[in-house]
């Protein structure tokens, strides 16, 4: 395999296995700090079960964010080393703002959050562990800044005799369209996913009967916030679609298999095949509505984009891989489809006047939806990030030229190998702990408590 293949496995593997982790942090550091707000203000013991519980799961997750995030980082120094020296000026300030600002908040109050129970004030307390959610999501924000900016490069110029692109407008990059559409889409889907985490491990525990009145109270609450982020994803990402259009019109005939252009556009229930297919079923008009909001609207194919950027970019094939992008679609959409459904049965269930049970089947149905959340989150940025092939910074810089000149194969090879084997036993260790402690329940290990004989501020409510 040549080195840009390498280089890119290398960065697809380490972005998936940290992305892994993002979303359920993201998401699941807000409801903890609903939780703990509501002990705050009712004073009602399961409440602080509750946030100490799902708190744990929180801190294990990231954790082990923090160790995978750090090293996918350095890659942009090591393998695409010429892509940091032509745009560094511009995607080095918002990684940098997010580590010296976002992450040491973020950080810092997670510290305080888990060494100070029962040595701070309630209300103080409460506070640390908002601060450190805020800072989690305010930290994506820096990322997707960055990111959007290879999405959509806004506020720079190029230096023709330093041969790289600089920063002229950082106020342009914080207004980046592009931002604007990926940070809702990324704040609703934590927000998802921290619910079916909460609903897939609660189903399991009511399935069997075990700590009933704390698991049925956690059920309700990952069925409100799996359904509220499951529509707004759904929203959200509508308005991510009619953006992609506007903006990487290839992105999306790729997602469709749409090799010529059409008027009214017909939306793609299956197709199979290439360019010919041997089944391909369509809805007429679809497709225009959702790239335009109505029935009628152009909707440009992939012939008709390769033409156009041939004479724009110059000769090159300038398609992302098709069955990639269609099926990553399908997937992505499927599963936040499946989602909403499982959410609206779980708050039918928890209504039901002749008493509210999970049985067996349903227990292990909703685990199975705990899944749906992390198909949905990989697939959406598979699709989002290899759609946007062959460039690494759209319409700039092509992937061949951001790769390091002096990184050979071989290094490429033995490092993308130790990273994978690295980043599973990372990842089995956080499935193992995960395993334990969601299956142990309200009975398993809890976190610090004030050490016998300190003095504690545990009767103050300020």
């Amino acid at each position: 395999m040549s080195g840009l293949v390498l280089a890119r496995l290398q960065f697809a593997a380490t972005t998936i296995y940290h992305f892994f982790f993002v979303p359920l942090t993201l998401g699941l550091s807000i409801v903890v700090a609903i939780m703990q707000s509501r002990w705050n203000r009712t004073g009602e013991e399961v409440y602080k079960e509750m946030t100490k519980f799902w708190g744990k799961l929180f801190l294990i997750n990231f954790i082990m964010g923090v160790v995978t995030g750090i090293v996918q980082e350095f890659q942009f120094g090591m393998n695409w080393s010429e892509y940091s020296r032509y745009v560094g000026d511009i995607f080095g300030a918002p990684l940098a703002i997010e580590a010296l600002l976002a992450f040491f908040l973020e950080s810092t109050f997670i510290g305080v959050w888990l060494f100070g129970w029962d040595k701070l004030p309630k209300r103080v307390h409460t506070a640390s562990i908002w601060l450190a959610a805020i800072g989690a999501n305010i930290s994506a924000l820096w990322i997707l800044l960055a990111n959007s900016f290879m999405q959509q490069p806004v506020g720079y110029v190029i230096n023709e005799a330093a041969g790289r692109a600089e920063m002229v407008d950082f106020f342009a990059l914080l207004k980046n369209p592009a931002l604007w559409v990926a940070f809702p889409h990324t704040f609703f889907s934590g927000l998802a996913t921290a619910g079916f985490f909460i609903l897939g491990i609660s189903g399991y525990h009511l399935a069997r009967k075990s700590h009933v009145d704390f698991f049925t109270r956690s059920f309700q609450i990952g069925a409100i916030v799996g359904l509220v982020g499951s529509v707004l994803v759904a929203v959200t990402g509508d308005m991510t679609a009619k953006h992609m259009v506007a903006v990487q019109p290839m992105k999306m005939a790729a997602a469709e298999k749409l090799y010529e252009s059409e008027n009214p556009a017909a939306l793609s229930l299956i197709t199979l095949g290439g360019e010919d297919p041997i089944l391909d079923i369509r809805i007429p008009g679809a497709l225009s509505f959702l790239s335009y909001g109505k029935f009628t609207g152009e909707v440009r194919g992939i012939n008709d984009l390769q033409a156009e950027y041939e004479q724009t970019y110059g000769k090159w094939d300038y398609v992302p891989p098709v069955g990639l992008m269609y099926w990553s679609f399908r997937i992505m959409v499927g599963a936040g489809t499946v989602m909403v459904f499982l959410a609206v049965y779980a708050l039918v269930i928890l209504r039901n006047k002749k008493g509210f049970v999970v049985s067996r089947i349903w227990g292990l149905i909703f685990i199975v939806g705990l899944f749906l959340s992390y198909l949905a989150n990989t697939f959406g940025w598979i699709l989002t990030e290899v759609g946007r092939s062959p460039w690494v910074v759209y319409g700039l810089l092509k992937l061949d030229d951001g790769l390091s000149v002096n990184v050979g194969t071989t290094t490429l090879l033995a490092s993308l190998i130790g990273f994978v084997l690295l980043y599973g036993v990372l990842m089995l260790a956080d499935i193992y702990l995960l395993v334990k402690y969601a299956k142990a329940g309200t009975g398993g290990p809890t976190m610090p408590e004030a050490p016998a004989g300190e003095p504690t501020f545990a009767g103050s409510a300020d």
